[in-house]
């Protein structure tokens, strides 16, 4: 499109579908109506069998590709690796990117209005698990006419997703693509999210997660979770590289509320920047959702049993760098695919960047998930 890159899927605008059947939720309770906001790039060929389903990680949204006015400094979130000649090749492939359940960009969420009250849900949002996403995103894929995907792809909680569509609908998923994931979490990353959600929880203006109804967002514990996310998405490589020891001033203040070290502008600047454009009761879910998804622990903790149905080939991926979901959690999950004796391909990217490597178009990692992507067949 004129005005954009060559390999840019252009100007792209937010779908929205509505579903009147109720949901059965993991945590026991039902939501009898939602909406799912979602992006679509490519065409669903006759057949519809070239349907690619994006998950997004736990801050991410439907914009995944593309751009939404001719104004926009920044495309989607993954438009290094959709688009045509992308290793998600939209020549190819007709890709499908929703917002979760429980987000704050245009799905039914914490701020959505609950029809039963006529105001906003708050904390009487029900929590949600990766399950409930995946058994949304189905209802999706119905409307959507989607019996199988070619492909589920996702990064980080998005690739946990991708994981549970293999398990939960083993005959609707050809090929599950997880990286930067793992299939649980450990007690470390739980820790991690703990103490952002209390940052939240005990900012003043929470109000028990009623802070809409205050007129106020707690804006300061949402800035110290992202602070602290932000660090653990980093390799301590990357971060020295990019700030090192360089100061903002010529002099040391021997205070503690300067702003003397870049590094501490920066974590500021993205903690000020998060806690304006997303919502604290969906940081509260989604950090549970991440806690609380473990499949093997419906089978005993045997993660071989829990993938003992599923048809897809899998491709997995790992970064050097990256301590917050690290190469050896993934191998955990190939091993246990392996033992199941199921078809995985597995690689580990040498990265500087951290967990957020997913995000980045790194040669070795782009050439090696299109190489899979373009195996995938898919119909004329």
């Amino acid at each position: 499109m004129s005005g954009f890159p060559a390999d840019s899927v252009g100007l792209v605008a937010p779908q929205h579908q509505s579903f009147s059947e109720p949901l059965r939720l993991a945590c026991g309770k039902t939501l009898n109506q939602f909406d799912l906001v979602y992006e679509t790039y490519g065409t669903l060929n006759a057949s519809r069998s070239n349907a690619v389903l994006v998950c997004h990680a736990l801050s991410g949204h439907h914009h995944a590709a593309g751009y939404h006015n001719a104004d926009d400094r920044k495309p989607g979130w993954w438009d290094a690796c959709i688009g045509p000649g992308k290793p998600i090749d939209t020549n190819r492939f007709f890709v499908v990117s929703p917002n979760n359940l429980g987000g704050c960009h245009g799905s039914t969420g914490p701020g959505s209005i609950n029809p039963r009250t006529g105001k906003s849900y708050g904390a009487t949002f029900p929590v949600l698990s990766v399950e409930d996403w995946v058994h949304s995103q189905a209802r999706l894929a119905d409307t959507l006419g989607i019996d199988c995907w070619a492909a589920v792809v996702g990064g980080s909680l998005g690739g946990m997703q991708a994981i549970q569509w293999a398990i939960s609908y083993p005959e609707r998923v050809r090929h599950c693509v997880a990286i930067a994931a793992a299939p649980k979490l450990s007690a470390q990353n739980i820790a991690f999210n703990e103490v952002a959600r209390q940052a939240i929880i005990t900012d003043p203006d929470f109000h028990n997660g009623d802070y809409a109804a205050f007129g106020v967002i707690p804006k300061r514990g949402l800035m110290l979770a992202r602070m602290v996310g932000h660090i653990t998405y980093l390799s301590d490589d990357s971060m020295g590289e990019k700030f090192g020891r360089e100061l903002r001033t010529d002099r040391l203040n021997y205070d503690f509320t300067s702003v003397e070290f870049q590094v501490e502008s920066y974590l500021r600047y993205q903690g000020q920047e998060f806690s304006a454009r997303f919502d604290a009761n969906t940081y509260l879910l989604m950090t549970k959702a991440l806690d609380y998804f473990d499949p093997a622990e419906a089978h005993g903790g045997d993660l071989t049993k829990a993938l003992e149905h599923v048809r897809a080939r899998f491709l997995v991926i790992s970064f050097t760098t990256d301590w917050r979901f690290s190469p050896a959690r993934s191998r955990e999950l190939v091993n246990a695919l392996m033992a199941a004796n199921k078809p995985v391909s597995y690689l580990e990217i040498e990265a500087a960047q951290g967990h957020d490597a997913f995000l980045l178009p790194i040669p070795r990692y782009a050439d090696a998930l299109s190489g899979y992507m373009n195996r995938i067949e898919v119909d004329a």
